[in-house]
């Protein structure tokens, strides 16, 4: 894990280490064993070290390798570094340090920009080549780790998150009116390369940017799944799928429990996170450490599936720990979490997440969870209505879009106005060639931009923001390959997920499988109401949500007047997309 920053200059002029420690400052949460901090002319990099896989300062970074000519910044984890370490000593590189930053260092002299498909993990990384005085950017198949860039005219910045870019200061922080469009109208979810900011790009995953001391770019997309079978999968019955789904994700587990430190699960008790945890076991794991959180019911909703975490952490005799927020303690916790997202994600399971890894990190620093298996294995309610329907894309932004363009327009004040650039992106995602019917199509696009811009961002965000390295096994390349390949009839039976529950069988209780998919509405957030509502009232009517005029006041009136009326398709509120926007410009300060 770890945060990372660093600079380029393309007018020859010194990188200003001050703004490096700036920005490294706001990383420190990611990274609380070390940091680091290296300068060479036009270029300079800064880190923050999660000690992980090599606990030893042979592993501190920035890593330099003055013979090579290299010098490196990497976040996250690279889980074959071993296997990939002997490859590398065959031809003939030595090793001074027990980790994976080295490997990718001397991997990369090496191989080259080839040795990205050669990596097992999840990474953001920045390499800089003396020789040639070109720097290498470059971002995990699924965008497990962020990269976030800032560039004008004289230089390029890059860091882990958005807010440690602000902090170097020189950033176009005006808000895009197309991103607004985006997040307004697309479940919050700013496609890459847009943020929400004009000044701030992400480098989109399975992407590689190299950059000349010039100035001079390229960019190239290094990893795209296939989504229909192979030749030889064609004949393949249920059965065989269940097969190749147990050996992968087995190892995709095993994979990931690879530390120097111990490796816990976060156990919400459903379907996915109950797998790992007997996947772990099987593998040998002894003494398993899981961690469940709950909040109060809402409505005649109840805010925790303590009963099926307990029945797992009995079944595999797990060291189990129950979490309970109540409702002060949610509404104490709000700021914080917001203050943690490098951009506004609407989702309940922000703060859920953020209290949840704040308890967790008092106990361990590597945690297993189960984000993506819903968007792999059609999990979702849409994805049935999706493969029923005539018309796929429409049924597609009927069940999932927040708004149509008539209900962005009716939302936003008139200079915010723009076409429906949410509405192309998705239709234009859903043409694309290479799949065989709508529900590909839409399991395509939930993979490849929604997973990556909601639970995967979310996870990593709330997670670093207390020290936390989260591995997520559903979304090993291997497994994501093999989902992808997998017809819909092996997915969509008995309310989607079918290949996966079957395969839980031979694993978990029948009980945790066959129930109604569980949801957390977290109080104050789905049906807004007491103090968090008077919160949210005052954010959208502050001297500075005014000055912005975003939102069109006959809407914002409307949604404070009857916030449980506007819910969206996917059970959010309304009320507090447009808050929590408001909240997160005023938290940076922009």
């Amino acid at each position: 894990m770890c945060g990372l920053a660093g600079e380029l200059r393309f007018d020859s002029r010194l990188v200003d280490a001050t703004n490096l420690q700036r920005m490294s400052a706001v990383l420190a949460p990611r990274g609380p064993d070390d940091a680091g901090l290296w300068l060479q002319g036009s270029v300079g990099f800064a880190h923050r070290r999660l000690s992980i896989m090599d606990l030893a300062a042979a592993s501190a970074q920035p890593m330099v390798d003055a013979g090579l000519g290299l010098a490196i910044v990497f976040n996250g984890a690279i889980y074959n570094y071993r296997e990939l370490r002997e490859e590398l000593r065959a031809l003939g590189y030595t090793f001074s340090s027990d980790g994976d930053t080295e490997v990718l260092l001397k991997g990369f002299h090496a191989w080259g920009e080839a040795l990205l498909p050669r990596l097992n993990g999840m990474f953001a990384l920045a390499l800089w080549n003396r020789d040639t005085r070109e720097l290498f950017l470059a971002r995990d198949r699924i965008g497990i780790k962020p990269l976030y860039l800032t560039r004008d005219a004289q230089r390029l910045r890059f860091a882990s998150t958005l807010p440690a870019l602000l902090a170097g200061g020189d950033v176009d922080s005006r808000l895009d009116p197309v991103a607004l469009n985006h997040y307004l109208s697309f479940h919050s979810v700013v496609p890459a390369p847009r943020t929400l900011l004009r000044g701030v790009s992400k480098l989109a995953p399975g992407h590689w940017l190299r950059l000349g001391a010039d100035g001079q770019t390229t960019e190239h997309c290094w990893w795209q799944p296939q989504w229909q079978p192979r030749e030889d999968e064609r004949a393949l019955g249920v059965e065989d799928w269940i097969e190749r789904l147990d050996a992968s994700l087995t190892a995709a587990v095993r994979r990931r429990n690879v530390a120097a430190v111990e490796v816990g699960v976060l156990l919400s008790g459903g379907v996915d996170s109950s797998l790992l945890v007997a996947l772990l076991r099987a593998a040998g794991q002894a003494s398993l450490a899981t961690f469940s959180i709950g909040f109060e019911d809402a409505g005649d909703e109840a805010g925790n599936e303590f009963r099926y975490s307990d029945l797992i952490a009995r079944r595999f005799a797990t060291r189990h720990q129950r979490i309970h927020i109540d409702s002060a303690e949610l509404l104490a916790a709000l700021p914080a979490a917001i203050a943690a997202m490098s951009e506004p994600m609407v989702s309940h399971d922000c703060v859920a997440f953020h209290l949840l890894s704040r308890e967790v990190a008092r106990h361990c620093k590597v945690v297993q969870s189960g984000q993506g298996a819903d968007e792999l294995f059609a999990g979702y309610h849409w994805y049935p209505l999706v493969a029923a329907a005539q018309d796929p894309l429409a049924a597609y932004c009927q069940a999932f879009l927040d708004s149509d363009h008539a209900g962005f327009l009716a939302t936003v004040a008139p200079a915010w106005a723009v076409t429906d650039h949410a509405g192309e992106f998705v239709r234009e995602h859903f043409a694309r060639p290479g799949v065989q019917d709508g529900l590909a199509r839409a399991l395509r696009l939930d993979t490849q931009v929604m997973l990556v811009e909601d639970p995967v961002k979310r996870v990593d965000n709330m997670t670093m923001a207390w020290g936390l390295e989260a591995r997520v096994p559903f979304l090993d390349h291997e497994v994501v390959e093999l989902a992808a390949r997998m017809p819909g009839t092996c997915k969509l039976p008995g309310g989607g997920k079918h290949v996966l529950k079957e395969l839980a069988r031979r694993y978990i209780p029948a009980e945790v499988i066959d129930r109604p998919k569980g949801y957390f509405p977290v109080p104050g957030l789905k049906y807004l109401q007491g103090e968090t509502l008077t919160w949210v009232a005052d954010a959208l009517h502050s001297t500075a949500a005014r000055e912005r005029g975003l939102f069109a006041p006959a809407a914002v009136a409307a949604l404070l007047a009857d916030p449980q009326r506007h819910i969206t398709p996917l059970r959010g509120s309304r009320l507090w997309q447009l808050a929590l926007l408001e909240l997160w410009l005023q938290t940076q300060n922009l």
